[in-house]
């Protein structure tokens, strides 16, 4: 079966911006998860993770919390639920 692409000639809106800056830390949170996640894996290689490594994985993982909770505060106001 052959897909057919359609080219994308539509920037970004205001608000697409907008959005993609409200979530921003969040998203940069859980990039940091993940560079934990991965220098997780390298050091398998190496005998292994060290306690310094899972403490990182541990914060990152904090920072993708307190960031969430962050981004929904914006969108929703503090204190109301989604």
């Amino acid at each position: 079966m052959r897909k057919h692409l359609v080219a994308v000639t539509a920037e970004p809106t205001a608000a697409d911006l907008a959005a993609i800056d409200t979530e921003w830390p969040l998203i940069a949170a859980e990039l940091d998860v993940l560079d934990a996640q991965i220098t997780l894996i390298y050091a398998e290689d190496h005998g292994g993770p060290t306690a310094l490594d899972w403490r990182r994985l541990r914060r990152a993982e904090a920072r993708v919390t307190r960031a969430a909770v962050e981004v929904a505060d914006r969108i929703t106001g503090p204190g109301r639920v989604a």
